[in-house]
């Protein structure tokens, strides 16, 4: 089985543990996944079956959506509330105070990234080193917060907000900041992305549904998923010769190109891979899609 299917992760468990039983369900050794959630995040993750794994790094991987709640007061050393508090601090702030000082995180921010995250420094983990009560000294780095909206609050000293940003953005950081920024502190209490690789929530199903249906009737061609990349159509000497991971003359192709990616296709309009033009005369490989678990 070659493809892609938009899972809506379930809270607590893995993004690994995830893909580990649509593994199961799709009967599919070759499996992995773009964008990993933490265990108490639900939402969009796509998860990339056979030969659509080799695809992986070159997914719409820039824009991100989530719909998140925090809660005022209170400090954890996770920054949300599967951590140890650290730290409850008197809330005196107004609704319209924590809408002000949200405000000023949107546009390009700088954060630094939470112990109790994947980023490797000096070749270890920060969870890693944060799990033995090492503080380690990490860079900060530049994202983009698109938009963050504030939902309708239903509860005292509790938020819920859609933020919409850049890839590598951690919510929990920029509710810990607002937090901050409003001296009270603030701790992630639900996490849900609504959007990824350039798909939404609407598209993604449950675990359950994946069990109780038939499993192709989910999978997204590989392609669909690429659909950013400019396409081409080459003739049957010109796909032989790509398949076989040859070069094809940029000035021999049906449309100009510019440099970049593109999704080439044979004469019959089957997908068979992305072809890459470097600036030069050659539209190189950059990967072959044979259409099976090899692709």
């Amino acid at each position: 089985m070659t493809g892609l299917i938009l899972i809506d992760k379930p809270e607590g468990i893995t993004s690994f543990g995830a893909v580990a039983r649509v593994r199961r369900i799709c009967k599919e050794k070759k499996c992995g996944h773009s964008g990993t959630l933490d265990p108490m995040a639900t939402g969009v993750m796509t998860v990339l079956l056979g030969g659509a794994t080799r695809f992986c790094e070159l997914l719409p991987n820039h824009d991100k959506a989530y719909t998140a709640s925090f809660r005022l007061g209170m400090i954890t050393d996770t920054l949300d509330i599967t951590g140890k508090i650290l730290e409850e601090r008197e809330v005196a702030v107004s609704e319209d105070d924590v809408k002000n000082a949200a405000k000023k995180f949107t546009g390009e921010i700088e954060q630094l990234p939470p112990m109790y995250s994947a980023v490797s420094v000096n070749g270890q983990r920060l969870y890693e080193l944060a799990r033995k009560g090492i503080e380690a000294e990490r860079p900060t780095r530049k994202v983009k917060i698109f938009s963050l909206e504030f939902l309708e609050n239903s509860n005292e000293n509790e938020y819920t907000i859609n933020v919409e940003c850049s890839s590598g953005t951690y919510i929990r950081t920029l509710i810990s900041d607002i937090g901050e920024k409003l001296g009270c502190g603030a701790a992630l209490t639900s996490l849900r992305r609504t959007k990824a690789n350039g798909f939404d929530i609407s598209e993604a199903v449950t675990i359950e549904e994946l069990k109780n249906g038939n499993s192709e009737d989910f999978l997204i061609p590989v392609d669909k998923a690429l659909a950013q990349y400019p396409a081409i159509n080459v003739t049957q000497a010109q796909a032989k010769r790509f398949l076989n991971g040859g070069e094809l003359f940029t000035e021999r192709l049906n449309v100009k190109t510019e440099p970049g990616l593109y999704r080439i296709y044979d004469p019959e309009k089957v997908f068979i891979g992305i072809g890459e033009n470097d600036a030069t005369e050659l539209l190189k490989v950059r990967r072959v899609f044979k259409g099976d678990n090899n692709g």
